[in-house]
C-alpha cells in the first residue's frame, strides 16, 4: 500500500517552524519595524480522489481588481464576526467554492505567511471527509480544480523565478502543474508543506 503523503505532513505539524514571507527570497529588502498586517486565513483542503490525496485550489476571476486570474487557496481576510482564524478559512471556503464546514476535518495550522500586500496569512490544513461538488462563487472564482498532493511535496517541482516589482527585481517560488501557473504566496505556502514532509 502506498503511504498517504498527508501523514508525512501531519507528523511535522506540531514542530516549531519559522513563519514565511513573500520576502524570503529577497533578503535585500528591509521590512519596516512596527508595520501593520491584516489577519487572513486560507484553507488548504486535501481530498481523497481515486485513492490519492489531492489539494483543492481555485483560479481567481480574471475580472477581479486584486490578483486576477491567479491560483489561490480559498480564503480571505478575517472579519469581526469570525471567532478565530480557522473560522475565517472555513467561511471563505464555503463562500468561494461551496465547501460545507461540516464536511471538513481541521488538522492544524501551517506556519504563517506574510504577503507583500500586508496580510498575515494563516494556512489551515484540513481534510475534506466526503466527496463534494464545487460551487465557484460568481465573480470571484473562475475555476476549482485538484492537484495531486504528491506533486506539491516534491521539492524538485519548485522553481525560483523573478520579475520587476516597484522598480526592482523580486524573486519568488513557482510550482507549475499542467496549464496552471502556481506562484507567489500560494507557491511559498506549498513549499513550506513540501519542507515539512521531508524526513
Amino acid at each position: 500500500m502506498t503511504p498517504d503523503p498527508l501523514n508525512w505532513v501531519l507528523g511535522a505539524l506540531n514542530a516549531a517552524r519559522q513563519a514565511s514571507s513573500d520576502y524570503d527570497l529577497n533578503p535585500e529588502i528591509i521590512l519596516p519595524e512596527g508595520r501593520k498586517l491584516r489577519a487572513a486565513g486560507v484553507l488548504v483542503p486535501v481530498i481523497q480522489t481515486g485513492g490519492e490525496a489531492h489539494v483543492i485550489l481555485t483560479k481567481r476571476s480574471s475580472a477581479l481588481k486584486h490578483h486576477p486570474g491567479q491560483i489561490a487557496f480559498p480564503g480571505g481576510k478575517q472579519d469581526l464576526g469570525d471567532v478565530d482564524i480557522t473560522a475565517t478559512a472555513l467561511r471563505e471556503a464555503h463562500e468561494e467554492i461551496g465547501l460545507d464546514p461540516a464536511n471538513v476535518e481541521v488538522l492544524g495550522h501551517l506556519p504563517k505567511h506574510e504577503t507583500v500586500t500586508g496580510f498575515d496569512v494563516t494556512p489551515v490544513l484540513a481534510r475534506v471527509t466526503h466527496p463534494f461538488v464545487p460551487r465557484p462563487e460568481a465573480g470571484e472564482v473562475d475555476e476549482v480544480f485538484e492537484v495531486p498532493l504528491a506533486h506539491f511535496l516534491a521539492p524538485a517541482h519548485f522553481r525560483v523565478e523573478q520579475r520587476r516589482w516597484r522598480g526592482s527585481w523580486r524573486r519568488y517560488y513557482t510550482v507549475p502543474f499542467g496549464p496552471y501557473y502556481v506562484w507567489g504566496a500560494t507557491a511559498r505556502i506549498l513549499r513550506t508543506l513540501a519542507d515539512m514532509a521531508r524526513p
